[in-house]
């Protein structure tokens, strides 16, 4: 005979396995970039404008996914000259390229508790050319906010070539070199809300 008791334990695991959705909280999260400057300087920048949806398996991690969109015009740098150069033709085509993109493939180790270091391979999509990249990423923890809502949040770091998405721009230097690194180092902070 199965009584009340012997069956709540197992709903309790089923809605528990049950995948969730979060809303990423544009306001509480930062996609930040770095690139060499005449190759001795760091020149900092992030997008201002981004949005999407985390789908959370904590039964089966590797059934988890992302996609991220972000409004290249939002980029900014701290100078208004060099943003506006960044939105044109030579680096993202803001105004033919909208948005950067990023779906996962897949979800590569778990999250059990704050601080597991888990990998999102995906794809990323920057000008119409979409590159596999690899996200080395971080669970930072969940908790509720004062108005009830349930958040989680995680960081990630990631570094690419940006000639892989036609941001072939750049100027040689007297001295040797160029003016813009190729490789750009990338990092974000990530907070979602349970939808």
């Amino acid at each position: 005979m199965t009584t009340a008791a012997s069956t709540t334990p197992a709903a309790t695991q089923a809605v528990a396995a049950a995948p969730s959705t979060w809303t990423i909280d544009p306001t509480h999260s930062v996609v930040e970039f770095a690139v060499k400057h005449m190759m001795i300087a760091t020149v900092k920048g992030r997008f201002r404008d981004l949005g999407g949806v985390i789908t959370l398996d904590e039964a089966e991690p590797a059934r988890s996914s992302v996609r991220v969109e972000i409004d290249a015009a939002s980029i900014d740098t701290g100078t208004a000259q060099r943003d506006d150069h960044l939105r044109s033709a030579d680096f993202f085509d803001a105004a033919t390229h909208p948005k950067l993109v990023f779906t996962t493939r897949r979800v590569e180790g778990g999250f059990a508790e704050p601080g597991s270091r888990f990998r999102i391979v995906g794809d990323l999509s920057i000008r119409g050319v979409s590159r596999e990249v690899v996200l080395d990423a971080t669970y930072e923890g969940h908790g509720r906010d004062p108005w009830g809502g349930d958040r989680m949040a995680f960081t990630a770091d990631t570094k690419l070539d940006r000639r892989e998405y036609g941001l072939e721009w750049n100027q040689a230097l007297e001295t040797g070199g160029v003016l813009v690194s190729n490789e750009i180092r990338i990092h974000l902070e990530v907070q979602a809300v349970r939808a």
